[in-house]
This record gives C-alpha cells, sequence and structure tokens, in this order.
C-alpha cells in the first residue's frame, strides 16, 4: 500500500476547522477525503499536521493517506486541484516512505497572526488579520515575547479541557515585524497547544496596549491557570505557514 504525502494551502473562513464532523460536512478534512476516495475508488483516511480550528487558514499545512491506488502522484494532483473547491489547493504531493505519519514525525511548526492596527478598517486584509484599533507599543510586546521563549508548562495558554497530556511546549522564536499599519507575529516552536497561539496573542496584545507590564509574563506561566493569561483572539488571524520535520 502507498502512503501519499500532501503539502496544502487552505482559506479557512468558510470551513468548520480541520477535523471531520458527523453534524457537519464543511470541513476541509472531509472535502479531501470525499474527493480522494472517489479518485482512489476505495475509502480514504486522511491525517494532518495538526487539526487547524475554523476559520484558521494554511499556507504549508501537511497530510497523508494511504492507497492501492495505481495513479501517479502528479495525476493525482492535477486531478485534486481539478476539483476540490477555490479555497483549498495540493501545493505538492509526493511518495512518502511507509512509516511516515504527518503528525506523529512532526518536530515543529511555524505560526503566524497578523494585525491590522488601525481604526480604518483594511478591506483586502479582512479574512486574513484581525483589527485593533487601539495604538500598540511594538517593543514592550518584543520583550514581553522573550519571557515566552523557551520550554515551559503553557498550561495558561489553552483552552484545551484537563486531561493527562503534558501541557509543557518549547518556543524557539517570537519575531514581531511591522509595515505600516500591519503587525505580523511569528511563532516557532516544537508544538503548540489548542488555542495556544491566539492566546498568547491576546496577551501580547494587551501588553502592547499598556493593560500588563513585559515583566507579568513570569508569573502567568507559572500560574498554569488559564484565567491569568490573556484573551483568545479571533481565527482569521492566524496562519500555519510550514511543519518541520528530521
Amino acid at each position: 500500500m502507498r502512503n501519499i504525502r500532501m503539502l496544502l494551502q487552505y482559506e479557512g473562513t468558510r470551513y468548520q476547522g480541520w477535523q471531520r464532523q458527523t453534524a457537519s460536512d464543511n470541513t476541509i478534512q472531509g472535502k479531501l477525503e470525499l474527493l480522494l476516495s472517489r479518485m482512489c475508488e476505495e475509502p480514504i483516511e486522511i491525517s494532518a499536521s495538526g487539526r487547524t480550528d475554523a476559520g484558521v487558514h494554511a499556507l504549508g499545512q501537511v497530510a497523508n493517506f494511504h492507497t492501492n491506488c495505481t495513479m501517479s502522484v502528479e495525476e493525482m494532483q492535477i486531478y485534486c486541484n481539478r476539483y476540490l473547491p477555490e479555497d483549498i489547493a495540493v501545493v505538492e504531493m509526493t511518495e512518502a516512505a511507509p512509516r511516515f505519519h504527518s503528525r506523529l514525525n512532526a518536530c515543529g511548526k511555524r505560526y503566524c497572526y497578523r494585525i491590522i492596527n488601525s481604526e480604518i478598517p483594511n478591506v483586502f486584509w479582512r479574512r486574513y488579520a484581525q483589527e485593533v484599533p487601539d495604538r500598540l507599543n511594538v517593543e514592550t510586546m518584543k520583550e514581553a515575547a522573550r519571557y515566552l521563549c523557551g520550554e515551559h508548562d503553557f498550561k495558561s495558554f489553552t483552552s484545551a479541557k484537563k486531561g493527562k497530556k503534558s501541557t509543557v511546549r518549547r518556543i524557539d522564536r517570537i519575531s514581531i515585524e511591522q509595515e505600516g499599519d500591519l503587525l505580523t507575529f511569528t511563532f516557532e516552536g516544537n508544538g503548540f497547544l489548542h488555542h495556544m497561539v491566539r492566546i498568547l496573542m491576546g496577551t501580547l496584545l494587551e501588553v502592547g496596549m499598556g493593560k500588563r507590564s513585559p515583566g507579568s509574563i513570569p508569573g502567568i506561566i507559572a500560574a498554569c491557570n488559564r484565567e491569568a493569561a490573556g484573551a483568545l483572539m479571533p481565527a482569521k488571524g492566524l496562519t500555519l505557514m510550514e511543519v518541520y520535520y528530521q
């Protein structure tokens, strides 16, 4: 049986996230599995590096599936892009090693969150960036971001319900770049918890607005309490940029 690896792009605006749902067929996974099953003439289940939430976008999502289909990967890619909705695209399709798993083999990810820091809405970024009219102090946010880098228990920065899984993660880099009214926050690390980037963003923005000090970050981390951190930011500003593998 062949193992096919896919590099995907999608605009998450109109979807109920990545994960297949019984109550809705409007998910990225659902659309892909329906098409791949028809193409391969057999039931197909697809795995992704992670389950992006409703409204979250992807520039570099990685997924894989197993099939007995004899089509070449080039033919598969052409078929997929011909019949997929216009807001989902297969950028690359390759043969993977039999044991490759897009989630289990991932060793890191890079996300971007974009902010339009202006009282005037930006029509062309409305689906990909969150509007924040309050003037932000970029330098204090950069100072706060330095406290977040490294390996910590990020329990304060997740909406996940209590469970046995570890909430320890490592953030390798947080960068903040400004181009006019557009602020781009980049997060790189070995893994991210449910809603983690969006809660990190809410916390950093509160620092930028002067509602928190940069020095408050170690205390938020130590609290291991969701209520200690900032607000959960809307999904539309978040994009999965790249997934790393050894």
